[in-house]
């Protein structure tokens, strides 16, 4: 190997040639991998929908659920600090998980029975909302060592969102297919929940046009009707029942068609469209998810990546600085 500070001597020339030629080997493999990778970023960025001025973009669940990578989220779904991550990100809204306790305390909670998601046991239904909010999420290794979340009540979510200079869009996703009551009973406690809600909502002063509220039952559109009129209804339906729910959200005359991202395509939408309803997909987390969601022209999109759709609305960082302004003392929560 030449010592640039030793002597020189002609046995060193091999060794310099050699040098030189591996330099510029490497420069030249390091110049066709850059050029690779430009071109690879060239043709998404070409691949990628127009950006939708009008798409609204709401946080799945808040932030999504838990995942290690792309992105790293520690924060529970349906949780406070989910939902303040995903509004902080730039989000237009939040999608929001909505059941209701023994003691008929409307509660935000994602999974039917307690332990699938913290330390508390039985179902949501058989637990009051005291004995709710004392339990912690529980996600396990290693979202564990950073997240101390606990379940929230839907009053208290209001209340903090009202502190916000202005309140987000709301999708109240309705679990009424309570399997802890006896069969054939499951939704006896949708006309209650439905009544609660509207109370909560009404005490919390939420503009309803920011509200929309998320069922896959007739009989819940026409309980919701009568509750709080005026409110903004949506079907969710399977994808491969497309056809039996298009009729049934016509016979409703819901606002709204709420799919699955993982099984709605364009032609779905565009027969959505032309009916005269609204579009809302959910879910979507990695690049390619999203610009398949996005390739259907949806109206909303309850997404579980909220900084990467934006990227690509060509809405970042701009949504991030606007939402950056909360009301004094939150950004500190």
């Amino acid at each position: 190997m030449p010592n640039p500070g030793g002597n020189f001597s002609f046995t060193t020339l091999p060794a310099l040639a050699g040098g030189i030629y591996m330099r510029n080997y490497f420069f030249r493999f390091g110049a066709i991998g850059a050029l690779f990778v430009v071109l690879a970023l060239a043709g998404c960025v070409g691949r990628q929908p127009g950006a939708n001025p009008n798409l609204v973009v709401l946080g799945h669940a808040g932030s999504g659920f838990y995942t290690a990578l792309s992105p790293f989220n520690y924060r529970p779904p349906s949780s406070w600090r989910g939902f303040r991550r995903a509004l902080l990100r730039g989000a237009d809204g939040i999608e929001i998980d909505i059941q209701m306790s023994r003691d008929s305390v409307v509660m935000v909670y994602h999974d039917q029975k307690m332990q699938d998601g913290s330390t508390g046991t039985g179902c949501i239904s058989e637990r009051t909302a005291a004995e709710i909010t004392q339990a912690r999420y529980r996600g396990g290794f290693p979202y564990d060592l950073i997240q101390k979340e606990r379940p929230i009540t839907f009053d208290t979510l209001l209340t903090r969102l009202n502190r916000r200079p202005s309140f987000p869009f709301i999708h109240l996703d309705l679990h009424e297919d309570d399997q802890c009551l006896p069969t054939g009973h499951q939704h006896a406690r949708t006309p209650l929940l439905v009544r609660q809600l509207a109370a909560s909502l009404a005490r919390a002063h939420v503009p309803l046009g920011k509200v929309l509220l998320v069922t896959e039952e007739g009989p819940t559109v026409r309980l919701a009707r009568a509750a709080m009129p005026g409110i903004r209804v949506g079907l969710e339906m399977a994808s491969d029942e497309f056809a039996f729910g298009l009729k049934v959200a016509k016979t409703e005359k819901v606002h709204t068609l709420v799919l699955d991202a993982d099984r709605v395509t364009p032609e779905q939408c565009q027969q959505a469209h032309a009916a005269g309803f609204k579009v809302v997909i959910f879910g979507g987390r990695s690049g390619k998810d999203i610009l398949r969601v996005l390739a259907t022209q949806p109206d909303e999109i309850e997404v579980d990546n909220v900084k990467r759709l934006l990227i690509m609305q060509g809405r970042w960082p701009q949504s991030r600085t606007a939402a950056a302004a909360p009301a004094t003392g939150e950004a500190r929560k």
